[in-house]
């Protein structure tokens, strides 16, 4: 029918890191423009998230943004829930994280920590919190227009 076969997809570029580079080489510069274009087109808002999952595996965005906060929780709970929703098996799941950046990376470079193990129920007055502060950056002057730095 046209569509991507994701199942064959995810098989060639976890099995091949010249096919996965490929495929990277293809995808973030056209993740980066439109994710940069949102950003621009944001205006009157006092902050932007950018959610982006390979965030240091691509390198790029540090120098693009202010905060790196990453919502954490522990392996066992990130598998489940991948098998949950992806309908992989464990040992796939494991090979796809092996390509990642580990949790103690992804923590090493957080700036903020929004813990996740019990579902989304508890996260609201988590939210809350990091909902002030960041307005409280944003009034404080904290560069919220950081794409337009390097132009």
């Amino acid at each position: 029918g046209g569509g991507l076969d994701r199942a064959a997809m995810r098989r060639l570029v976890f099995s091949d890191p010249s096919a996965r580079s490929r495929l990277q080489d293809i995808l973030h510069p056209m993740i980066r423009r439109e994710s940069e274009a949102r950003c621009l087109s944001a205006c009157g808002v006092p902050y932007v998230l950018l959610v982006v999952p390979l965030l240091l595996e691509s390198g790029a965005y540090r120098q693009r943004v202010d905060r790196i906060l990453v919502v954490d929780c522990d392996e066992a709970v990130q598998i489940s829930r991948v098998m949950a929703r992806s309908g992989l098996t464990e040992i796939e799941v494991r090979a796809i994280m092996a390509t990642q950046a580990s949790r103690a990376e992804r923590l090493a470079a957080a700036d903020d920590v929004l813990e996740n193990a019990q579902g989304r129920e508890n996260l609201g007055a988590r939210i809350g919190a990091l909902h002030k502060r960041y307005l409280e950056f944003a009034g404080n002057g904290l560069d919220a227009n950081i794409l337009n730095a390097d132009r």
